[in-house]
């Protein structure tokens, strides 16, 4: 695994473990709507997952970005797929989304070499 990508994993899994220990409803309601959101139903979860990696390009959220490459990497797209959605994303979102889709770019390619290694 690279270093964007295991830093980015244990930063969010220890940050989502101490938010969910304030034991807050409204909070824990939150990120149970987000994982139900995403499993299978009239789409399928990959589909679900592209869509999510567009929406969040063109909000600009890095960290989100970063989660659905994740999982759209082990739902296991191409490379080529993954740029036709950057592409659909600049497209939508313009070109303030072109430094993010630069990060994008850097941690979809470590997902894709620590692949090839394993």
């Amino acid at each position: 695994m690279g270093k964007l990508v295991k830093e980015f994993n244990e930063y969010r899994s220890e940050m989502n473990e101490r938010i969910l220990a304030h034991d807050n409803k409204v909070m824990k309601r939150i990120y149970n709507l987000d994982a139900n959101a995403y499993a299978p139903g009239a789409l399928p979860t990959n589909t679900k997952e592209l869509l999510g990696l567009v929406s969040s390009l063109v909000l600009r959220c890095d960290d989100c970005v970063r989660y659905h490459l994740g999982k759209c990497h082990a739902e296991g797209f191409t490379s080529q797929q993954i740029m036709e959605v950057f592409a659909i994303a600049n497209l939508v979102g313009g070109t303030i989304c072109i430094p993010h889709t630069r990060r994008a770019v850097e941690y979809w390619e470590e997902l894709c070499e620590a692949a090839e290694t394993e």
